[in-house]
């Protein structure tokens, strides 16, 4: 499926993020660009797989707890459910 198709404004934001590869790609983010500020990942909460897709609920540098996916087929990472502090 298109990312034009599932994406959802309010609960997907498109991210730029840097990520450590070792043997593959997004292996770990350490940061990523959202409105042209970046935001530092202090640690990892979790990390899961679903068809096609790498999830990491990562702790910014000001404690509060996100969630990242990277979309393998398409390459491209979002921010799930962003609060509103973020989005602008």
């Amino acid at each position: 499926m298109l990312w034009e198709e599932t994406a959802d404004l309010k609960s997907k934001l498109d991210v730029d993020v840097k990520c450590y590869s070792g043997h593959s790609y997004a292996e770990r983010p350490l940061s990523f660009t959202l409105g042209g500020r970046e935001y530092a990942i202090k640690a990892i909460e979790k990390e899961w797989r679903e068809p096609g897709e790498k999830h990491f609920r990562v702790v910014i540098i000001t404690d509060l707890s996100l969630e990242l996916c990277y979309y393998e087929e398409s390459g491209r990472w979002s921010l799930l459910n962003a609060p509103e502090t973020l989005e602008g």
